[in-house]
């Protein structure tokens, strides 16, 4: 399945949605399979899950069922039995393979509010010609440090026609990225730290991001929907 956190829901933690899910799983009366042993567990597997306060179009879960069921209905089901904001966008039936194993990139949207593009070009030009940006992160083993220019295969900068806030006299650069996906993860608070370390670019406002796509990269570096293949019976190898 693919589903989307939107607007204030976007800043529902992963733990949160999770339990919310399972709630409308039992709601919409789904045929959940469950897990052996003394406690049972809905199966239920999350791919790449977005960090809290992130918007996301392209989050992807797996579940498990005892029976068939329609994918369309099922999707229709859940989607009505979530918080608009969590909305369920697509469902299929699986036809093998890892859903994990299809998730090579993201594609980030991020709006920097009060930023002037000329400013954020020149950071992302000197981000683009290093060889390695070192940022700091605090992770679940302690401050880490690593490079975050090497996962980002792409970086550009759109200037919009006006700002999201509606009010055109005050800029807002958009940053777009693609990247992969590496371990430790390289998020797009990392890519903004990066352009903190190589151009001094500290944004006055806090930016907003959104996860517009993942999946597997195609051989022009674009982002192939990882449903695919269970819509149309192709093997995705990511070429």
């Amino acid at each position: 399945m693919r589903y989307a956190k939107r607007g204030p829901l976007r800043f529902t933690s992963h733990r949160d949605f999770a339990r919310a899910f399972e709630r409308a799983l039992r709601r919409a009366g789904v045929p959940m399979a469950y897990s052996q042993g003394f406690t049972p567990h809905p199966k239920i597997s999350y791919a790449s899950a977005a960090p809290t306060g992130v918007a996301s179009e392209a989050e992807y879960l797996e579940i498990g069922l005892r029976e068939a069921v329609d994918p369309a209905a099922l999707r229709g089901a859940l989607d009505a039995a979530l918080s608009p904001g969590l909305d369920v966008l697509d469902a299929v039936v699986a036809t093998g393979g890892s859903l994990a194993d299809r998730i090579e990139a993201s594609h980030w949207r991020i709006e920097l509010p009060e930023v002037d593009a000329a400013v954020l070009q020149k950071a992302v030009a000197a981000f683009s010609a290093a060889d390695e940006v070192l940022v700091e992160r605090m992770t679940k083993q302690g401050r880490r440090t690593f490079d975050a220019r090497a996962a980002v295969i792409a970086v550009d900068v759109i200037t919009p026609a006006e700002t999201p806030s509606g009010v055109p006299a005050v800029p807002c650069a958009i940053l777009e990225l693609v990247v992969r996906q590496v371990t430790p993860a390289v998020r797009p608070d990392d890519v903004l730290s990066g352009l903190r370390v190589v151009a001094d670019l500290e944004p006055p406002v806090s930016p907003r991001v959104t996860r517009l796509a993942q999946g597997t990269l195609t051989a022009q570096d674009a982002i192939a929907d990882p449903l695919e293949a269970d819509r149309d019976g192709a093997t995705i190898d990511g070429h």
